[in-house]
């Protein structure tokens, strides 16, 4: 009787943590780590709208990490090329699927001006797992919630 009570209990507690994680908003300020250089990048506002999910530079840093810019995105296609990042809108229109939002060519990396397929999701209340590819092929960066 009383190992049932302890099973209990430690399966409530992992599905009160696992509901905790899933139910937290993806909405607000996310930093962006450099891949290759472990120093932040930019800051990212997301909101939802029209239960579509949508994200925006906010703030830049140079390589340094420390130094803000205010960078221009030269590579970027069309309308975008030469318009500031800051305000820049980066994520477009995901919709929700399950625990995960998702969109063709719905995230642009401003640094190289391509756009790439996404699949965004909450690993807990304060990482967000971003994956872009283009097909089979991707990469997935961690972004941190700022407090």
């Amino acid at each position: 009787m009383k190992k049932i009570r302890v099973y209990g209990m430690v399966l409530g507690a992992m599905l009160f943590f696992t509901g905790q994680a899933i139910g937290q908003d993806i909405a607000g300020k996310w930093k962006t780590i450099d891949d290759e250089t472990g120093k932040q990048k930019s800051i990212i506002q997301i909101w939802v709208s029209s239960n579509q999910l949508y994200g925006k530079i906010v703030e830049t840093w140079d390589n340094d990490g420390v130094t803000p810019t205010d960078k221009t995105c030269e590579k970027c296609p069309g309308s975008l090329k030469g318009k500031k990042m800051h305000g820049m809108i980066i994520i477009n229109g995901l919709s929700k699927s399950g625990t995960e939002w998702k969109g063709k060519k719905g995230i642009l990396d401003p640094n190289n001006g391509k756009f790439y397929d996404v699949k965004i999701w909450l690993e807990d209340a304060n990482t967000l797992a971003v994956r872009g590819s283009i097909g089979p092929i991707g990469r997935k960066q961690t972004w941190y919630r700022v407090q």
